[in-house]
């Protein structure tokens, strides 16, 4: 490794990863290889972060961190990392979920949401194809790559997203958006079920409350990937590819730091 890079397990003991051990081989040269790497952007719309009052289910953690989520993008764009837009999309009517006709009618995480979450008629029509809620709020830019097929809470499911990653030569993904502890800690079971290493940048991505957050990075720090504050993981790409990290992120640890917050309406 170019940078004395570190992860945090079970999100609180930071460890420095371990370069040229017998018993790890190049594992975490690999694993933070920028060039076989690409940003995965989860569900960063306008249903769960927009600048509105009320919006169809609203993640306020993940709404703090739009200006993170731009400012990391637009440094990994300026490497030519990959970054990909994967939202959960439905069809108008609410067949994929609300209205099916199966026998156990409603996504698991809807039936389970009305449990404790604040009643919402908006909840509704949640990521409806052809509604203002699937707008992104994060910066896109030209060569972006969007998976709009999402239904449930993977990103692998049931889209091609997996097919993507194979034709640009992808081995490595690094997860933020929303929620941590549900679309986020799902992605990534189903990347580390693929082999895909995970990356998870605990000052981008946003949960549901604090405390779920921190729970769900626990769990992917243990079994599913690195656990890393995002201005070392630029730090290192940087040196990798002989670039200069910009001053305003050396000597952080929270990209949040460097960058604004989205405005309310």
């Amino acid at each position: 490794m170019k940078t004395e890079m570190y992860c945090y397990m079970e999100d609180r003991d930071k460890l420095v990863l371990p370069s040229g051990v017998p018993d790890y081989g190049d594992a975490f040269e690999t694993w933070l290889d920028p060039d076989h790497t690409a940003v995965l952007e989860i569900d960063m719309h306008r249903g769960h972060v927009g600048p509105e009052d009320r919006l169809t289910l609203c993640v306020p953690r993940a709404r703090d961190r739009v200006g993170a989520h731009n400012r990391f993008q637009a440094e990994c764009r300026k490497m030519g990392i990959p970054i990909i837009h994967v939202q959960h999309w439905q069809r108008h009517g609410g067949v994929d979920d609300l209205n099916n006709k199966k026998h156990n009618r409603m996504a698991n995480w809807r039936v389970l949401y009305y449990l404790y979450v604040e009643d919402n008629e908006l909840m509704d029509e949640h990521s409806w194809e052809g509604t203002k809620w699937l707008d992104l709020i994060t910066e896109e830019e030209e060569g972006d790559y969007y998976i709009r097929t999402k239904k449930r809470l993977s990103g692998f499911y049931p889209t091609d997203l997996e097919f993507l990653l194979q034709n640009l030569d992808i081995h490595n993904v690094v997860l933020t958006g929303t929620m941590t502890d549900a679309c986020v800690l799902s992605t990534a079971f189903d990347a580390a079920n693929r082999d895909f290493r995970v990356i998870v940048p605990r000052d981008i991505v946003g949960g549901f409350s604090e405390e779920a957050e921190h729970g769900a990075l626990q769990v992917i720090s243990l079994h599913l990937g690195l656990v890393v504050d995002s201005p070392a993981l630029l730090a290192e790409y940087f040196a990798r590819k002989d670039m200069t990290l910009p001053p305003d992120l050396v000597g952080i640890t929270d990209i949040n730091d460097a960058a604004g917050t989205l405005a309310r309406a």
